[in-house]
């Protein structure tokens, strides 16, 4: 007779599954992660796993799916405000992820190690394209607004949340680039120079891509950049 579970139980065993894979994508990398990985992590039989995951591709499938769940809902305030013009909701949705990420430093830091390794590389595209087919809309929502608004022109409004995303991915792996460089790059005054001026062009790119007026986005300074270093530098001295 099968053992009937309580749906409170089954959804804390399925995340207590995901946490550990989660865990192992960023310690081992998701090709050298096993299923048994899993088992040994959680300690739980093969019989266990596969009563809530078919198998190790749907334990990704629903590991993307919660890290989509769980970084859309703060930005879903901004998007329904409707107090904020158009820029306000877009400097709004950059400024919730930068606050995300340095809520969660040490996290980031340590996922950015091991990120760009080729034992990711499914995962980091899955995951790409997973927060591109959720993100695109949103700032496609925020882009039409501004078009209402007089503050944006832009001939194609459906692609621009793809082509804002497309920018910010590409901002990112060159903020991570450079960061990580840093620890083996003596002139630290050059590469945090480096990254500011990335983070002025690519805002200014998004900006004529919008036909949003010059310098309505934030640029990065400095000041915030040490932050992170500092990040960087506290997780080698713990490695």
């Amino acid at each position: 007779m099968a053992r009937t579970v309580k749906p409170e139980e089954f959804a804390a065993k399925r995340g207590e599954i995901l946490d550990a894979a989660q865990r192992l994508v960023l310690t081992k990398g998701y090709e050298q992660m096993s299923i048994q990985d899993i088992l040994d992590y959680v300690r739980i039989s093969s019989g266990a796993f596969h009563h809530y995951f078919d198998s190790r591709r749907a334990l990704l499938d629903a590991l993307i799916e919660r890290i989509q769940q769980e970084s859309e809902k703060p930005l879903l305030p901004i998007i329904h405000d409707p107090q904020l013009n158009a820029i306000e909701k877009l400097q709004g949705f950059f400024d919730t992820l930068d606050r995300l990420r340095s809520a969660r430093k040490a996290d980031v830091v340590k996922l950015v190690r091991v990120w760009y390794n080729d034992d990711n590389a499914i995962v980091r595209q899955k995951v790409d394209d997973a927060v591109l087919a959720q993100r695109a809309p949103l700032l496609t929502k925020i882009v039409r607004q501004g078009i209402q608004e007089g503050i944006f022109t832009i001939s194609h409004p459906d692609k621009a949340g793809e082509v804002i995303l497309s920018l910010l991915q590409g901002m990112g792996n060159t903020h991570a680039r450079l960061l990580l460089s840093l620890e083996h790059e003596a002139n630290e005054q050059r590469n945090v120079e480096e990254i500011v001026s990335t983070h002025a062009a690519y805002m200014e790119a998004i900006e004529r891509v919008l036909g949003a007026p010059p310098n309505s986005l934030h640029r990065t300074d400095a000041a915030a950049v040490k932050v992170w270093i500092e990040a960087i530098r506290e997780n080698s001295d713990h490695a």
